[in-house]
């Protein structure tokens, strides 16, 4: 019984590794569309280039439900007037999967964690 309980407890941690793995290669491959795709010409994580950071649009749009569908549709026709007067361009090339990939890494602080390890060094 012990024995089966332990095979148990170490199936869970297995599992819980390879989500965790799965996450960090999700983020890096989002962060590897973005960049093929110029997103960080305009935008960067911490801090506001020509558009907003990573981090300010997370906190925008912080708890709306329809806040994936609304990014993904602004990064595929592009648009302005959100964040001032400089338009963002439609990104008609982007597949849709890569644009959902990259909506949810910016919502989730766009390696705003990364990010901040990174710099305290």
């Amino acid at each position: 019984m012990k024995t089966f309980g332990g095979v148990v407890l170490m199936a869970g941690a297995l599992a819980d590794g390879f989500a965790s793995t799965a996450h960090a290669v999700d983020a890096a491959r989002a962060q590897g569309i973005a960049n093929a795709n110029a997103c960080m010409g305009c935008h960067a994580v911490d801090r506001k280039l020509v558009g907003p950071s990573f981090q300010q649009i997370a906190a925008k749009y912080k708890g709306d439900a329809q806040a994936p569908a609304k990014l993904a549709k602004k990064v595929k026709d592009g648009g302005s007037g959100v964040w001032g007067m400089i338009p963002m361009p439609a990104h008609q090339s982007m597949s849709d999967a890569d644009i959902r990939t990259v909506v949810e890494w910016v919502l989730a602080g766009g390696g705003a964690a990364a990010s901040s390890s990174s710099s305290s060094k």
